[in-house]
């Protein structure tokens, strides 16, 4: 003892010194992260089981999501093949006097805001023969048209062999034939190498540089020869003017344009321009989105709710199973505040590894599945990242009332309670 009392060896201790001891330790974000994995390196079986009830649910939102998605592309797509965005306009052909439209009818449509491309034939009024020893006056049923270079995209047209018009060949006296045309001709391949046969329009013989495949949305083209728009004023008397325009538009504004399109080519009296009416493909594929839409919200809200009512339950079962770790972490002075956040902690974890791997089964899953059926594989990136947040918000939300409960628990209750 020394002279103030205190035994030897050891120094008073201040108040400062007392109040710092007493002072609860503030914990770093790493030391949190840290024990809110304790619990899932120590029950991995467990924690495996909590995170596979969150992954079925992520995955399924990306299943019931992805593989619709696909299903409603493949069959937008195929509803796009019948035209749900392309116009025509046709000048009557029996009007007295005669509906003439523009030269440059094409490209006063490409004006119209919405209109993405347009394309314009006109009818030359002459026949075509496979050679000049044929009756001159059976044109077998084919239409000699003077085409514009961007016909091919409006119309969703594909060359099966050879090439279509373009500004190299538009003044010359070349020809390129629908489908059913060539079968008539008796052309119906250009093998490479060999002399591309001709065939006579009117008195001028026009040399065959392509052929068509068939035409759904324009079959009137299957049965036509195509000529270039300056070949055929120079050589068939061609006076310049179109006699159909076709026109594609966004889907939204397809109505608007159609509403436009007769005042834009024909001012002088547009209603004698005919225009025809959008088709009933683009309705039904309206209303196929909207039906789409109304199932992945449905789906996509169930699969959620189950998986936050897994991870909830799960947690709610780990502090009852745990209270003897919470009174003694209680006991050496930790408080409510540091229970909570370790549980909490633990439950996003959870729910994170979880929305991860079902992320990646589902978007596994949807693909696979689409291309099974031959589909293009379409997840939306806005569900993938859904998945992994939507996981972290379910997280929080599943562990708010366990971590309460741990929290409030007592360092005597919950040893007493084991």
């Amino acid at each position: 003892m020394n002279a103030a009392g205190t035994p030897l060896g050891r120094e008073p201790v201040s108040a400062a010194a007392r109040d710092r001891l007493a002072r609860p330790v503030r914990q770093s974000p790493s030391d949190v992260l840290r024990l809110g994995l304790l619990g899932v390196r120590t029950r991995r079986l467990r924690a495996a089981l909590s995170a596979l009830g969150i992954s079925i649910g992520i995955a399924t939102l990306v299943l019931v999501t992805g593989i619709p998605a696909s299903s409603q592309r493949a069959l937008n797509d195929q509803l796009s093949a019948l035209g749900t965005n392309m116009l025509r306009a046709v000048s009557p052909p029996d009007q007295n006097p005669p509906v003439v439209l523009p030269a440059s009818a094409d490209k006063m449509a490409a004006r119209i805001g919405p209109v993405t491309a347009t394309g314009q034939v006109a009818n030359t009024h002459r026949l075509v023969h496979r050679s000049d020893q044929t009756d001159p006056n059976d044109g077998l049923g084919l239409t000699v048209l003077a085409s514009g270079d961007g016909l091919l995209p409006v119309v969703n047209g594909r060359v099966r062999t050879g090439k279509f018009l373009d500004t190299a060949t538009d003044r010359l006296p070349t020809a390129v034939l629908g489908y059913e045309a060539a079968s008539r001709l008796g052309v119906t391949s250009l093998p490479p190498g060999r002399q591309a046969p001709q065939i006579l329009v009117g008195t001028k013989w026009f040399t065959v540089i392509g052929i068509l495949d068939p035409l759904p949305l324009a079959p009137d083209l299957d049965r036509s020869v195509l000529v270039g728009w300056e070949a055929a004023k120079k050589n068939l008397a061609f006076d310049g003017h179109p006699t159909v325009v076709y026109v594609k538009a966004q889907e939204d504004a397809i109505e608007a344009v159609s509403s436009v399109l007769p005042a834009t080519l024909y001012p002088e009296l547009p209603g004698l321009v005919q225009v025809s009416r959008p088709s009933d493909a683009l309705a039904a594929k309206r209303a196929t989105n909207s039906a789409f839409s109304s199932l992945f919200l449905g789906l996509a809200g169930v699969a959620l709710l189950v998986g936050g009512i897994g991870v909830a339950n799960t947690m709610y079962i780990s502090v009852l199973e745990r209270r003897k770790e919470i009174g003694l972490r209680r006991a050496l002075g930790a408080n409510r505040g540091q229970i909570r956040g370790q549980f909490l902690t633990e439950s996003v974890v959870l729910s994170l590894l979880g929305g991860v791997t079902g992320t990646v089964i589902g978007t596994l899953a949807t693909a696979g599945y689409a291309v099974y059926e031959g589909w293009r594989p379409v997840i939306p990136l806005t569900v993938l990242g859904a998945g992994v947040g939507g996981a972290v918000v379910i997280g929080m939300l599943a562990g708010v009332y366990p971590s309460i409960r741990a929290a409030r628990l007592t360092p005597t209750e919950a040893l007493a309670t084991t």
